[in-house]
């Protein structure tokens, strides 16, 4: 059975990697991963953001991909060494700091892909997961790290457990057993999508195996991260289910998206 995440949404899937914050005529100082950027991903028409967090120093788990601040502000400390106060002072010019609770809050609408990337992340969640269950797709690169925050999700009260995508435990099974025309059937028990880069190391990992094997067993395949509009294109038309894109607004336009 489909999961309420996918249900009554517009295909292809176009999902809004950490916002939008990087379309033309945007404000240059508008960060990734903000409530700003998240505004403008909506207002462009996409249905769902794709979006990652990490705990702070006071446990919070806000939305932010990186596990230092280095990148995006030039500051090398860890978020988790950071006070939440600091963390929002800090972002209060570039887009506004989120919390997961503040996201699922403020954009009722919209459909959260979140990715958690530390196992500090995992426990947490759950509470702030489980009232909003139906509109959220949990992942992780690490499977363990993924079942985990699923299962915290489930001891909170959720009314159905969250959508969810495998890590890389997942993936790598599947495009071996598809590879070699083997049952993918177990590799992909429990879980509702599959978000793979096209090209991983020199492999190819969007493959026409794969994508069969997966839509078998009736899981979505999601490509990322795809700024393009002729891969766009070229993708959805090879069998994707969707795309994870920095360019929700020109994905929107490129896919016919309403």
């Amino acid at each position: 059975m489909t999961h309420p995440y996918f249900q009554g949404a517009s295909e292809p899937r176009i999902l809004a990697h950490r916002g939008l914050s990087s379309a033309p005529g945007q404000d240059p100082s508008l960060w990734e991963n903000t409530a700003a950027a998240f505004a403008a991903a909506h207002a462009a028409g996409a249905e769902y953001i794709e979006t990652d967090c990490q705990v702070t120093a006071d446990g919070d788990v806000v939305l932010f991909h990186d596990a230092t601040l280095e990148r995006v502000a030039g500051d090398p400390r860890a978020i988790a060494e950071v006070r939440t106060a600091e963390l929002a002072e800090l972002f209060s010019e570039h887009g506004g700091l989120l919390t997961v609770g503040d996201a699922l809050e403020a954009f009722p609408r919209s459909r959260f892909n979140i990715d958690v990337k530390s196992a500090t992340g995992a426990e947490p969640i759950g509470p702030l997961i489980a009232p909003h269950a139906h509109r959220v797709l949990l992942t992780s690169f690490s499977d363990r790290i993924r079942t985990t925050a699923l299962a915290s999700v489930r001891r909170a009260g959720a009314a159905m457990s969250p959508a969810t995508s495998g890590g890389t435990r997942v993936i790598g099974a599947l495009r071996a057993l598809s590879g070699i025309r083997l049952s993918s059937a177990r590799a992909l028990r429990d879980v509702d999508a599959v978000q793979i880069p096209e090209r991983h190391n020199g492999v190819r990992l969007f493959t026409p195996s794969l994508v069969r094997a997966a839509h078998a067993h009736g899981v979505e395949v999601h490509v990322w991260t795809v700024n393009d509009a002729d891969d766009m294109r070229r993708l959805i038309a090879a069998g994707a289910d969707g795309i994870v894109t920095d360019r929700a607004d020109l994905a929107v336009a490129t896919l016919g998206i309403s």
